[in-house]
C-alpha cells in the first residue's frame, strides 16, 4: 500500500516523448491509421520502437536490444496489432491498451518457449563440482534469481517504512504526500532540482533535521523562487530530499537519482 502511495506522490515518470512532428494524441493518429494511412503507421510505429522495447524490457526484467532479441520483435507485432484493435468508444488510453496487447503476445511466446525448453531434461545440464558432487546450474541460477527478487522486494519495502518513519518526525503523513505532489510534470521536475539543491548543503539540511521543518528563510538564498511556492510545497521538497539524502538506493533507483553522497550529503537522522 505504501509502495502505491509513494508512486502516486511522485507522479507518473513517463521517459518517452516521440517527436512524431504532430500535435496529435495516439489516440487520434490510431484513428488516422485505421481509415487507411499507411504512411503514417509505418512513422507511428518506428517513433514508438523505444516505448515498445521498454515494456518489452519491463516484462522480460532485462535490457531487451532490438536488433537481437526476438521478444521485441514479438511485441513490435503486438503494438501493430494493438493499432487494428483499438476502439476510441471503449474509454481507455491507447497507449495502456498497447501494453496489454503487447504482454499477451509475450506471454504466447514464452509459454511456446517454455513448452520446447520442457522437452529437453533438467539433467541434460548436470555437472561435477570440484568436489565431485552432482549440481545443476540451471537451477542454481534460478534460485539466485528468486532470491534476489524477493531480497530487493523486502528492501524496498524497508526503505519506504524508514521513510515512513522519518517523515512521522516532521508531522507528515505518508498518505498526505498524494495530495501534496504537484499536478504537473514541469513543477514536479523544478521541485526535485530544489530538493537536491536542499540534500547537498549539508547545513541546510542539518537545519531542517535538526529543527524539523523546511529551512525556507535559508533556501532561498539557493533558489529562484518565492516563498509561496516553498511553503506550499513544503511536504513534497522535504520528502524528496529526505530519499535524495537518505540510506534509500531502491527509491532514488525509482526517482532515477544517481547516488551523490560523494558530492556532500549527510545522513539524515
Amino acid at each position: 500500500m505504501l509502495l502505491v502511495l509513494f508512486k502516486k506522490f511522485l507522479g507518473k515518470r513517463q521517459s518517452h516523448h516521440p517527436d512524431s512532428g504532430s500535435m496529435q494524441t495516439p489516440e487520434q493518429i490510431v484513428i488516422c491509421i485505421q481509415e487507411g494511412d499507411l504512411r503514417l503507421r509505418n512513422q507511428f510505429i518506428t517513433d514508438y520502437q523505444p516505448y515498445v522495447a521498454k515494456v518489452t524490457s519491463r516484462f522480460c526484467k532485462r535490457y531487451i536490444d532490438p536488433a537481437r532479441d526476438d521478444e521485441f520483435s514479438i511485441a513490435l507485432g503486438g503494438f501493430n496489432e494493438a493499432i487494428n484493435q483499438f476502439s476510441p468508444h471503449a474509454g481507455r488510453s491507447f497507449l495502456g491498451f498497447a501494453e496489454q496487447v503487447i504482454r499477451r503476445r509475450l506471454i504466447d511466446y514464452v509459454r511456446k518457449e517454455q513448452r520446447f525448453s520442457q522437452q529437453i531434461p533438467y539433467s541434460t545440464f548436470e555437472v561435477e563440482d570440484e568436489e565431485d558432487n552432482i549440481v545443476n546450474p540451471i537451477e542454481i541460477h534460478q534460485a539466485i534469481e528468486e532470491y534476489e527478487k524477493e531480497k530487493g522486494a523486502e528492501e524496498r519495502r524497508g526503505e519506504i517504512l524508514d521513510l515512513n518513519r522519518c517523515l512521522s518526525e516532521f508531522s507528515i503523513q505518508f498518505g498526505d504526500l498524494v495530495d501534496a505532489s504537484p499536478k504537473h510534470d514541469d513543477s514536479r521536475q523544478a521541485l526535485f532540482v530544489i530538493a537536491k539543491k536542499l540534500a547537498l548543503n549539508p547545513e541546510l539540511m542539518r537545519i531542517m533535521v535538526t529543527k524539523r521543518m523546511l529551512p525556507i528563510k535559508e533556501l532561498l538564498d539557493q533558489v529562484e523562487v518565492s516563498r509561496k511556492t516553498l511553503e506550499r510545497n513544503r511536504k513534497f521538497i522535504i520528502a524528496v530530499a529526505l530519499i535524495y539524502n537518505g540510506p534509500y538506493p531502491y527509491l532514488r533507483e525509482y526517482l532515477h537519482i544517481r547516488d551523490d553522497s560523494e558530492e556532500g550529503g549527510v545522513a539524515s537522522e
